[in-house]
């Protein structure tokens, strides 16, 4: 063998080590993310469960329905029927507590990301009542493995989407959530799924956008006008803000935003602002370094609240009824891969308080919404995934977490 033969084939050697070093490398990196995120599924209760809280003292647990694949978010209709989303791409509906066996058609082909996103969040109109439309985002395939962030919108007639239409993308991405501002403007939330966009004031990723509802950009927008700065955005800096909550007196944009390991944030969102992903943080990366070494610098924004370790924040609801007196005016946000869901309590001059919710119930939480009856909904992410009620309880066995 030649000199420039057993040069190729100790290339070729290295070549193979190096590529097995760098999936076994990736395979542990995904074993360590994946370690917070899958777990053994566990069946939610037949029988409505009764627990203690701090204030609310006894609250009761109800399965209103089971059946879902991986579901992603709950929307109410006027006439109290709950639209649910599924990651695979399905749109579902329950009336009276019962959910159709048959998908809303008119949904366009969805892309899977990470085993974690597709078929995301859904909002109706604010004119709803009149026009029928419905928002929801989505992965859209771009072929090759490609993909695009969208925000879409359909006419609902009861048991399909019409006319439906991608009135905004833009490629990669990650979770996305979306809600109307009391203006009638749309946020919309896109995750730095690469990583390397979120302070790219010229890259939608890692953004959180300001919207009108046919998807043009309203004038007000902070950097409307500014040289290499994407008019859609209205803060930037964000790592996957996967819970969005527009304030009920404030009007303020509120987001959940997963760190890696701790570092989970809650923000509320001003025009303009640099949220500081990832140059600041309070999390360590899945390997353990920290993601940075300071968690604060000027001109980038603290988070309202910071958990360490992470539960990994998800949907989240501020609740404004009447069925649940001590709570009024309370955060609830769920947590992924800490299991429970969390409350917030808050003063004029911000969180004093937290309390850990239904961790007995071993349930990764993906959404938390205020029904209009008052009691409080949650979607478990599973397969099969439910959605449970909250109501009060009057005396009866508690149980105990174990």
């Amino acid at each position: 063998m030649n000199m420039k033969s057993l040069q190729a084939v100790v290339g070729v050697i290295m070549l193979v080590w190096l590529v097995s070093v760098v999936a076994a490398q990736q395979e542990q990196s995904d074993f360590r993310h994946s370690a917070f995120r899958v777990l053994a599924p566990v069946p939610l209760p037949d029988e409505p469960l009764v627990v203690d809280t701090a204030e609310q003292h006894k609250i009761r647990i109800v399965v209103v329905t089971k059946g879902f694949s991986h579901p992603w978010s709950l929307t109410f209709l006027p006439d109290g029927g709950m639209l649910v989303t599924e990651r695979a791409g399905r749109l579902r509906i329950v009336r009276n507590g019962v959910l159709d066996p048959q998908p809303i058609t008119g949904v366009p082909e969805v892309h899977i990301y990470a085993n974690l996103f597709g078929l995301m969040d859904t909002a109706l109109h604010p004119q709803f009542a009149e026009n029928k439309l419905i928002y929801f985002t989505y992965l859209k395939p771009l072929g090759e493995g490609r993909f695009a962030s969208a925000l879409a919108r359909g006419r609902f007639d009861g048991l399909s989407l019409a006319n439906v239409r991608d009135i905004f993308e833009t490629p990669g991405g990650g979770g996305s959530r979306i809600a109307f501002g009391p203006d009638g403007t749309l946020y919309m939330t896109i995750g730095d799924g690469r990583g390397n966009g979120a302070q790219d004031p010229n890259d939608l990723a890692g953004k959180v956008l300001r919207l009108r509802d046919d998807g043009s950009i309203p004038n007000d927008n902070p950097f409307v006008g500014r040289a290499g700065h994407r008019p859609e955005i209205y803060s930037l800096g964000h790592r996957s803000n996967v819970g969005l909550a527009v304030h009920p007196e404030t009007g303020a944009a509120w987001t959940t935003e997963h760190g890696p390991q701790g570092g989970d944030e809650i923000n509320v969102l001003l025009p303009g602002r640099n949220y500081g992903w990832p140059i600041v943080s309070y999390g360590r990366t899945y390997g353990g370094q920290r993601v940075s070494e300071i968690p604060w610098r000027e001109g980038m924004e603290q988070p309202m609240m910071v958990w360490v370790p992470s539960i990994a924040l998800s949907g989240m609801v501020f609740y404004t009824g009447d069925k649940f007196p001590s709570w009024k005016g309370n955060l609830f946000v769920g947590g992924m891969a800490g299991l429970q869901l969390q409350r917030v309590v808050f003063t004029d001059k911000g969180p004093i308080g937290r309390e850990t919710l239904l961790a007995e119930l071993k349930q990764r939480i993906r959404d938390v919404r205020q029904g209009p009856d008052g009691f409080l909904y949650l979607v478990t992410d599973a397969n099969p995934g439910g959605i449970l009620r909250i109501e009060p309880a009057g005396p009866a066995t508690t149980i105990s977490a174990r």
